[in-house]
């Protein structure tokens, strides 16, 4: 596999990820009883998922012992990073602040949120 090649993970595979990327690792049935909590899920479903997330390279995987132990092989971060990258060029043409606008224009933050915000903003401008 190139190692510079972009690695998108499908729907399904973002589930898993997700409960990988809290649990930090986990064998198959953990994560398809965690899956099972929000919709249904076959077990032989979430195996071929995994084994094909093995074979993309977005999980690592244990197999010392009979019960093999996934790892994320991606962080959350650069997955999101590729994900909002990829939708900032193909629906907001290319413009950060099109997107966050559009973001909170359709999510009222709660006064957390706008403080975080506000951090970043007055980071970004220190920056400059």
């Amino acid at each position: 596999m190139d190692k510079f090649k972009i690695i998108k993970p499908t729907e399904g595979e973002l589930e898993i990820l997700g409960v990988l990327w809290d649990k930090e690792s986990a064998t198959v049935r953990t994560v398809h009883e965690e899956l099972c909590k929000n919709k249904e899920a076959g077990y032989t479903t979430t195996l071929k998922l995994m084994q094909i997330m093995f074979e993309k390279g977005l999980v690592t995987r244990d197999s010392s012992s009979k019960t093999h132990i996934y790892q994320p092989a991606v962080t959350r971060e650069k997955t999101q990073t590729q994900f909002v990258d990829k939708m900032i060029n193909s629906l907001f043409a290319g413009s950060g602040a099109e997107l966050v606008m559009h973001a909170l224009g359709d999510h009222k933050p709660n006064a957390d949120e706008l403080d975080k915000i506000q951090q970043l903003i007055n980071q970004l401008k220190a920056g400059k």
